[in-house]
C-alpha cells in the first residue's frame, strides 16, 4: 500500500507506505531541514490527540522526515488509519505553531568527560578551545529522539566540526555524553555503545524513570550548550539526585 496524502497548497504531498501489517509510515520530502521536521511533528501532535479516541491506534513515532503510525489490525484497518492520517494532515497544516522549548544545557568539555576532544580538534586543525567555541555557538534543534531511550539527535552543527564516525566504536559511553558523528551532534541519555566522538558530558539526566515522563527532551526542542568546569559538573550532578531539582527549559519558551 502506497498512497499520496492530501496536503495544503505549496507543499509536497507526503507518501503513506505500509510497513508491515500494523504500521503505516508517512514519508515527507527526502530532505532533512527544520521545515520538513516541523511538518512531521505537527502531524505527530495531531495524531497523538487521537490516541485515546480511536480504538486500535497504538502509538506514533516521529523521525527526521517520517512518522510511523502503529495500530492493531484486529481493531482497525489500514484504510481507516490512512483516512485518519489524511484528516490529521489537513488539520495539522493549519494548526497554530507553538514556540519551541529552549534548554541551556551545561557541558564539561574535554578531559575524562570528553576523551575525543583533542583528537577531533587535531583532525580539524583547531585548538580544543576553538572546537568548544564552535560547538557552543549554535542554537540546535532536536530532530529526533531514539536509538536509546531519550537519545537526542541534534541538527545545526557547525560544518567545520562535521566528522566521520569512529573507525572502532566503543562498547560503553556514559550517560550524558555529548557526541559528534557525521553532520550531527547528540546528547546520550543512558550509557551504551557508540561510534560517535565523545567531546564532553552534561550532568543532567535526560532519561529518568523517577518521573512520570522520564524523557527530559522531546523532538522540536531547541538546545544551547554552555561550558562548565569540573567543579560545576560535580555540583550539578549532585543536584540530580533530588527528583525535585529536575532541569527546566528557559523561561518563556515552549507551549
Amino acid at each position: 500500500m502506497t498512497t499520496d496524502a492530501p496536503t495544503s497548497c505549496g507543499t509536497a504531498a507526503p507518501r503513506i507506505v505500509a510497513a508491515g501489517d500494523r504500521t503505516l509510515l508517512v514519508e515527507f520530502p527526502d530532505r532533512i531541514d527544520a521545515e520538513t521536521n516541523a511538518r512531521v511533528l505537527a502531524l505527530s501532535k495531531a495524531l497523538r490527540g487521537s490516541l485515546r479516541k480511536v480504538r486500535g491506534l497504538q502509538s506514533v513515532v516521529p523521525a527526521y522526515r517520517s512518522l510511523a503510525v502503529n495500530f492493531d489490525p484486529l481493531l482497525i484497518g489500514h484504510d481507516a488509519i490512512g483516512e485518519l492520517i489524511g484528516r490529521s494532515l489537513q488539520a495539522s497544516a493549519f494548526a497554530p505553531v507553538s514556540a519551541p522549548r529552549r534548554w541551556e544545557v551545561p557541558v564539561c568539555y574535554g578531559g575524562a568527560h570528553g576523551m575525543d576532544l583533542q583528537a577531533l580538534a587535531d583532525q580539524h586543525r583547531l585548538d580544543p578551545a576553538r572546537v568548544i567555541a564552535r560547538h557552543t555557538a549554535p542554537v540546535y534543534r532536536i530532530y529526533m529522539v531514539g536509538f536509546l531511550p531519550g537519545f537526542a539527535y541534534l541538527g545545526g552543527l557547525d560544518p567545520a566540526l562535521h566528522t566521520p564516525r569512529r573507525a572502532m566504536p566503543r562498547a560503553h559511553t556514559p550517560a550524558g555524553s555529548i557526541n559528534i558523528g557525521g553532520q550531527q551532534t547528540a546528547i546520550a541519555s543512558v550509557s551504551g555503545p557508540s561510534g560517535w566522538h565523545l567531546i564532553g558530558r552534561t550532568p543532567w539526566r535526560s532519561f529518568d524513570l523517577r518521573h512520570e515522563n522520564p524523557f527530559l527532551f522531546e523532538a522540536g526542542d531547541e538546545i544551547v550548550f554552555t561550558p562548565i568546569d569540573e567543579d560545576e559538573f560535580e555540583r550539578l550532578a549532585a543536584l540530580q539526585d533530588d527528583p525535585a531539582r529536575r532541569p527546566r527549559p528557559l523561561p518563556g519558551d515552549g507551549p
